[in-house]
């Protein structure tokens, strides 16, 4: 499957600290090897990646496509865009 960072996930990647920064490739890696793992819940489109115990990475799948939304480096980030949807 085919893996594409969209430009708002390009610029998370860019402030997150390089340690950090290599996990988060390790599992965009890993996305693109496994079957769709954790969907979203309250019917929403996307699915999510634990990178840590914080970070997540969010995607969604189009055709044959993997298209990486966001990369949330503390679960602070990745609450306040959740609940965006509410």
């Amino acid at each position: 499957m085919e893996v594409r960072i969209l430009e708002t996930a390009e610029k998370e990647l860019e402030k997150i600290a390089n340690p950090l920064n290599k996990q988060f490739g390790k599992h965009i890696e890993k996305i693109a090897s496994k079957e769709i793992d954790r969907h979203m819940k309250r019917g929403l489109p996307y699915f999510t990646e634990n990178v840590t115990k914080q970070a997540r990475i969010i995607y969604y799948l189009e055709d044959e496509t993997i298209f990486i939304l966001h990369c949330f480096k503390n679960h602070k980030e990745y609450e306040r865009w959740y609940k965006s949807f509410k």
